[in-house]
């Protein structure tokens, strides 16, 4: 073997095969090839100690020449491999940031929850203040603290749902109305008193096209040293321009409840047909639409809270959210506030 001449050869073959790679796993390939152990470069290398002593410092020479010039050849080509592969993985794995982010859509308060935000608003506007209390309640708030007997129909089981029924002393309920945060209100503050309580009630009513047995009220009392009828039928007459519209006219009707002497009915002008058009809509063609009840409250239920009924008087009104909500919006059911019909919502963003 002419070690000189086999590393000519060898040197020669270096670059085509090196050209050839085109991943960094052939140029590492190829190195193995040209400069291992098997390699004509490590023959070479291998039979150093077998040349004649006055040869070998020049065949020693230019191995290292060869083995210098192969690595360069290998190196320039691995780094321009690597280069293209680190190319290839940023454009891969690239993000664009001018694009819009992915954003969750979104949602919006319910309608039941945006009337009871105006119709609070519209009271605390008149210096009203918001009060609160458990949905879970003793029968003496519901019922006995507002004048309500023992004998009325509304504390059977068939009306109301207990959580524990039979002993009246420690009877527990879910309320059926919002009033108890009244009760509960007179009898841990002094008056004058103005709130409104907004919260979810519960009856054992079946499900229909105008009933839920859990809804939403909002009640209101003010008790105060000389208020009057015509207080309350201002305030509520207020309330009716603030929601319905400026031109909304309102009437009291005669009616009942215990915790209200005297009590009455709210009727709004229709908003609809302004003033009883045949086969409106919203009234039918009355005219009229029954809105809420309302009323002085009663003697009995001031003295329950530890107030002077010689020297307080005051007025309480509760109106149904959802009765609110369908009548503004024209719904024929109570049905769709449960549905969760993506539909009816967007209706209302």
């Amino acid at each position: 073997m002419d070690p000189l001449a086999t590393l000519e050869e060898a040197l020669a073959s270096a670059a085509p095969k090196v050209g050839e790679a085109a991943t960094v796993e052939d140029i590492d390939r190829i190195e193995s090839a040209l400069l291992g152990k098997e390699s004509a470069v490590g023959q070479v290398r291998r039979a150093m100690a077998a040349i004649a002593p006055e040869d070998r410092p020049r065949v020693g020479a230019r191995l290292n020449e060869v083995t210098t010039e192969i690595q360069r050849l290998i190196e320039a080509r691995r780094a321009e491999l690597q280069a293209a592969e680190d190319a290839r993985r940023l454009a891969e794995d690239a993000i664009d940031v001018t694009l819009e982010s992915v954003r969750m859509p979104a949602g919006s308060r319910h309608l039941i929850q945006q009337v009871i935000d105006e119709v609070v608003d519209i009271f605390v506007g008149l210096g009203y203040r918001v009060a609160e209390g458990p949905e879970a309640e003793l029968a003496w708030y519901n019922f006995d603290a507002l004048n309500t007997p023992k004998t009325h129909p509304s504390r059977l089981e068939s009306d109301t749902m207990y959580l524990d029924w039979g002993n009246p002393e420690d009877e527990v309920l879910l309320r059926t109305q919002t009033s108890p945060v009244q009760a509960r209100y007179m009898e841990s503050h002094q008056p004058p008193v103005y709130i409104v309580a907004p919260g979810r009630t519960y009856r054992t009513d079946t499900v229909d096209a105008t009933h839920l047995p859990v809804f939403h009220q909002i009640e209101g009392l003010a008790v105060d040293e000389g208020l009057t009828l015509g207080d309350l039928r201002g305030t509520l007459a207020h309330f009716a321009r603030e929601f319905f519209g400026s031109g909304t006219q309102v009437r009291l009707r005669p009616s009942f409840f215990p915790f209200t002497e005297p009590s009455a009915e709210l009727d709004v002008s229709c908003f609809a047909c302004d003033g009883g058009e045949p086969g409106c809509r919203v009234c039918g063609g009355a005219g009229w639409l029954e809105m809420l009840g309302c009323g002085m409250v009663d003697p009995n239920v001031l003295s329950a809270a530890g107030y002077d009924p010689e020297v307080l008087s005051g007025f309480a009104f509760g109106v149904g959210v959802e009765r609110l909500a369908m009548v503004r919006h024209g719904l024929d059911s109570i049905k769709n506030f449960i549905d969760n019909d993506i539909r009816f919502l967007r209706q209302f963003p």
